[in-house]
């Protein structure tokens, strides 16, 4: 299964989902590039839409490896054995989440500005990216959740490895992909389109999930 682009991937990923309306779950995405895709699952269900800022650890060299992943708040994970294969030694360590808490603080600044988040205590949330390579982001991302007290905590994607279901399936309860390749290779692969999603486009989402005057329904149109 190959996707067009992450709105594609989303609009499938809805239909999946459907199913969920009567639990009226809170869509969180992990941006930038869940945020597309969580768009069209949210306008699926016609639910509330949120974020989630969730930066990944990178190896040296190849910071799209995670060998981690921190969320905003705080919550971090570690692949020890990974972080040590790849040679993210203490100091390399503490410099990595010195820079990606900068970007962390960043993000929540630029997307969220004044706004209270919604609350997710005792809701159903079904967290969205556009894939799980290793799954560490998405893991941060639940136990972040889990800190703020949200009910059953699902996570949805277009694509999947083995590994970050399996790692996933012991912290989230349930995990949904819509493809599980043997080999996911990147998941980029698995996109024709997947062209980097700027904060201009998560803004536009984010404003159109919640408009300016406070109070309003959520405003869901196209």
């Amino acid at each position: 299964m190959v996707f067009d682009d992450r709105r594609d991937a989303g609009r499938r990923l809805g239909a999946k989902l459907r199913s969920l309306t009567t639990e009226r779950p809170v869509i969180v995405a992990l941006p930038r590039g869940g945020v597309p895709v969580a768009d069209e699952v949210a306008r699926a269900l016609a639910v509330p839409l949120e974020v989630l800022a969730v930066r990944k650890l990178g190896a040296p060299g190849n910071r799209e490896l995670a060998v981690g992943a921190v969320a905003e708040g705080g919550t971090g994970v570690l692949d020890q054995d990974a972080a040590q294969r790849v040679g993210l030694g203490a100091a390399r360590l503490e410099k990595a989440l010195e820079r990606e808490s900068r970007e962390l603080r960043r993000r929540v600044e630029r997307y969220r500005a004044d706004r209270e988040p919604i609350t997710v205590e005792g809701r159903t949330v079904i967290v969205v990216d556009d894939g799980l390579a290793t799954g560490l982001t998405s893991l941060a991302a639940v136990l972040a959740l889990r800190d703020q007290g949200a009910g059953p905590i699902i996570i949805a994607v277009p694509v999947a490895s083995p590994e970050a279901v399996y790692l996933l399936a012991t912290e989230a309860d349930d995990v949904v992909s819509l493809t599980i390749p043997e080999h996911l290779g990147a998941v980029g692969l698995w996109y024709r389109d997947f062209a980097a999603v700027p904060d201009a486009e998560v803004l536009a989402v984010l404003a159109r999930h919640h408009p300016s005057s406070a109070g309003h329904e959520q405003r869901l149109s196209r």
